[in-house]
């Protein structure tokens, strides 16, 4: 491939594209570290979930247990 020469192409034009490649460059960075952040924020909600679902199970449980123990005491006389 031959060298192009683009007489219009200056040191302006060159630091322009610098900036555009670091900004390009920042918005690479900050996108993937979002990702990531959403990655783990899912995972623990997903976890947050989880221990949520087994404490309404525990929950669940012990009223049970204690509708069984209420019903087992006598009813007072009046």
């Amino acid at each position: 491939m031959t060298l192009l020469d683009f007489p219009h192409y200056s040191a302006a034009m060159e630091a322009e594209l610098k900036t555009l490649e670091d900004k390009l460059t920042q918005f690479v960075e900050v996108n993937q570290r979002l990702r990531d952040d959403t990655q783990r924020l899912r995972q623990e909600l997903a976890s947050a979930l989880h221990r949520n679902k087994q404490l309404e199970d525990k929950i669940q449980t012990a009223s049970s247990q204690l509708e069984v123990l209420v019903q087992q005491i006598p009813a007072e006389e009046t």
